[in-house]
């Protein structure tokens, strides 16, 4: 049978999630990943240089059709920040919902430590460049150098928050993920009540999900 010879980024990272989740492990070698899927290993170099970088690409994915979808809806484009994060999160959790065993083979094992994971760390780049996109407002400090670390801040915190969503979403046994929906209004709408220095019902609440989501998944 001829080799193809058409072969797209997309095609590859759907040949790599079909495979992982078939064998439960990566593919020995890019020649026999490859072959398996009747293309040439130099098309596998033209748009990954590892499976790893493959790893890194399909989070980033993630990220940028979330992203297409969003931008597609004119509504969008008129949305406060707080609202295009809240549709950011929605949107990207039903994309890791669709693609959830693959995800849960992935990140199960480090679920309790996904900070420094590298195969976070493109959606990472480009979550923290959109949170800095989305003009957030902050206190009004006059000062160059104070503003810089605010910002970093906002970034590193909004990362670290994605994360523990992700987490949750791990644990998450509820009909259609119901309990995640839960926990990303509460958590964003937290975020930017504290943002806006309005009352702390939200802080309070937040915790109380928490708080009894903690008990009832142990």
């Amino acid at each position: 049978m001829a080799k193809k010879k058409s072969i797209s980024k997309n095609d590859i990272i759907s040949w790599y999630m079909d495979y992982v989740l078939e064998y439960g492990e990566n593919p020995k070698t890019v020649f026999a990943f490859a072959k398996t899927n009747n293309f040439e290993e130099a098309e596998f170099y033209k748009s990954f240089a590892s499976f790893q970088a493959i790893e890194k690409g399909i989070f980033e994915a993630f990220f940028t059709n979330s992203v297409k979808v969003l931008n597609k809806n004119e509504d969008y484009a008129i949305f406060d920040a707080r609202n295009k994060l809240l549709s950011f999160y929605y949107t990207f959790f039903e994309n890791l919902t669709a693609n959830r065993s693959y995800v849960k083979h992935v990140l199960n094992k480090y679920k309790n430590d996904l900070k420094g994971l590298q195969v976070l760390s493109e959606l990472k780049w480009h979550f923290t460049r959109y949170v800095g996109q989305l003009e957030i407002q902050m206190l009004d400090i006059k000062q160059e150098q104070i503003e810089k670390l605010q910002e970093r801040a906002l970034k590193e915190s909004a990362w670290l928050q994605l994360l523990m969503t992700i987490k949750f979403w791990l644990d998450d046994t509820s009909a259609s993920f119901e309990k995640t929906d839960i926990f990303i209004e509460k958590s964003v709408n937290t975020t930017f009540d504290v943002l806006d220095i309005a009352p702390v019902k939200s802080v309070i609440d937040l915790g109380k999900f928490l708080f009894k989501e903690r008990f009832s998944m142990n």
